[in-house]
């Protein structure tokens, strides 16, 4: 059995992989059969797999060890080498939806590659290749920067990771130390911060123009693949989230005042929830893993097996160190049909989210592995956010053997986190929105858009004099805006949709367990919203659905006497 240590790294000759996949595509359009076709398909499939296998180990090693110079030497290559790829993939797409054998090759492969293979030409031009090569720079760019982040704290250097426990400390004069110092942080990077993301907003204008777009927004929502809803029911969505959630998020931080004996929640002070300490696993990594096996192997037998999978073959890195990237993603490694975790503990109730958020997407990708199409092996965003923050509910009643005496500590405030992140998801979906329509504006006026969306969807914030972040750049330490434009009002969709697995799991947990088992099996075979159907959920973008599922939150979280946590 390989352990991804021994997953094999070759790189591709470009010009070799692009003479073969252009060769296959002809092939493919001499076809004589729909059979024929299909045949030199799975040709076309297994090319762009080895390439992709390759890309996804260098994104892995690189984002383990940025200090690892030949990863990040075949990082460079890979950001170049990508647009190039994806100049073929259209060619294929548009061979694909003119192909006499359609309506066969549909019957085989499924609609919903139609639907990809029309974006993805839409959102393409040869021209716009070295635009795309330099997005693919700027966003590495950001990343190593923040990788790069070192803090000193009571006389030890930390990470922004490993610095994160410390806001959350039961000493108020700690916490506004630790949020200090990882201000201080993006404050001394500011200018160069700012730079990145001047550059990036500018070249996606350009590429937008270039490709026959008035700016960046139609595009990024094509690249997002959104197939069943535009960008005026995100806007709509949003005003339902300011209008029914930021109100009672308000009083959650009024009630989060009281807990914690103070009159009111300063910025420093959002990370801690209870005056008895915030819930924390009881252990260190090893235990929360043995821990964690055993969760997986009494959830279901699907769990077990994949969770099994995942230990032997070791496909998690867990732990924060220097050198790292920051934050925590899974991806999936296409020849060895493998999922990987990676993730940076640092001995916060954050680690047992990522043991659940992050093991959701690998089991995902672990029940779908067998689908032939690699278009379905990750569904879109907003539909893939759906298993991971479903199976962080689907597995509360195994919260015990990680909470200990604080697992009701831990529920609660896992059901309130969810709430709260809602008008803060809607915040930064609209702090998009509105910098894409006006890529002329400076950093300032960018910075000074985010402090007046803070005002409406945050109005609770209180940043006590901290001048860099009240002159609005809290936004610069999120990296989805950096790297993957419009990628986070999906978070807050899915946020909807899971909170319906948390009221069905309650009320029938074997129907709904059987659901989400569906919904993971189909990949992404389906648009968001025919999958969002295919689970038996009600669609976010229904205001019903909103209000059901508030008021749902709202009745679970008033039944507990938060104030004796």
């Amino acid at each position: 059995m390989q352990t991804f240590e021994d997953y094999t790294y070759e790189r591709p000759n470009l010009d070799e992989t692009k003479a073969a996949f252009k060769e296959l595509v002809e092939q493919f359009k001499q076809a004589d059969s729909a059979e024929e076709a299909m045949a030199t398909t799975r040709e076309i499939n297994a090319l762009s797999n080895h390439f992709s296998t390759m890309e996804n180990i260098v994104y892995i090693r690189a984002s383990i060890n940025t200090k690892d110079a030949f990863y990040q030497k075949e990082e460079e290559f890979m950001d170049n080498a990508e647009p190039e790829m994806q100049e073929l993939d259209t060619i294929y797409y548009q061979a694909l939806i003119e192909s006499p054998y359609r309506k066969d090759l549909e019957e085989n492969l499924g609609e919903q590659l139609f639907n990809i293979a029309d974006f993805s030409i839409r959102s393409f031009s040869p021209e716009v290749i070295g635009l795309l090569q330099e997005e693919n720079r700027l966003a590495t760019r950001y990343n190593k920067l923040i990788a790069s982040a070192e803090m000193e704290f009571q006389g030890k250097t930390y990470t922004l990771a490993q610095l994160s426990p410390f806001t959350q400390d039961p000493e108020r004069k700690t916490r506004k130390e630790a949020v200090t110092a990882s201000t201080h942080f993006f404050e001394e990077n500011a200018s160069e911060l700012d730079e990145i993301y001047d550059k990036l907003i500018k070249v996606r204008h350009e590429i937008a123009t270039k490709l026959g777009f008035r700016n960046f927004i139609e595009l990024g929502y094509l690249r997002m693949q959104r197939f069943d809803y535009n960008a005026e029911m995100v806007a709509s969505f949003r005003k339902q989230i300011r209008e029914k959630v930021v109100p009672l998020v308000s009083k959650l931080y009024e009630k989060q005042a009281a807990r914690i004996g103070l009159d009111a929640v300063k910025f420093y002070d959002e990370n801690f929830a209870f005056q008895t300490g915030n819930p924390v696993p009881k252990g260190n990594p090893e235990w929360i893993i043995e821990n964690g096996k055993t969760m997986y192997e009494e959830l279901s037998a699907e769990t077990d097996e994949f969770f099994h999978f995942m230990l032997d073959r070791k496909l998690m890195d867990l732990e924060a160190k220097k050198g790292k990237e920051a934050g925590g993603y899974c991806t999936f490694i296409e020849n060895y049909q493998s999922p990987f975790i990676f993730s940076n503990f640092n001995g916060t109730s954050d680690d047992i989210d990522v043991l659940t958020h992050e093991a959701g997407h690998a089991f995902q990708f672990y029940s779908s592995r067998h689908i032939e199409v690699p278009e379905y092996l990750i569904p879109t965003s907003d539909a893939a956010e759906i298993h991971s923050m479903s199976m962080e509910f689907f597995t509360w009643p195994w919260m015990e053997k990680f909470f200990q005496e604080d697992t009701e500590k831990y529920k609660y405030a896992h059901l309130a986190g969810g709430l709260q992140f809602l008008p803060y998801g809607a915040a930064v979906d609209e702090f998009q929105h509105l910098v894409y329509e006006h890529p002329e504006w400076t950093p300032a006026e960018r910075k000074d858009a985010w402090r007046k969306l803070e005002e409406t969807y945050l109005p609770h914030r209180d940043y006590d004099g901290m001048s860099y972040l009240e002159a609005g750049g809290f936004w610069q330490r999120q990296g989805h805006i950096y790297e993957v434009p419009f990628y986070y009002i999906d978070y807050t969709l899915a946020q909807f949709c899971a909170f319906q697995f948390w009221q069905r799991s309650r009320e029938n947990r074997a129907e709904a367990w059987e659901d989400y088992l569906n919904l993971c099996k189909l990949g992404g075979t389906k648009s968001f919203l025919n999958l969002v159907a295919a689970a038996n959920l009600k669609s976010p973008f229904e205001e019903q659905t909103m209000d059901d599922v508030v008021r749902s939150v709202e009745a679970y979280l008033d039944s507990v006497d938060d104030q004796t946590l």
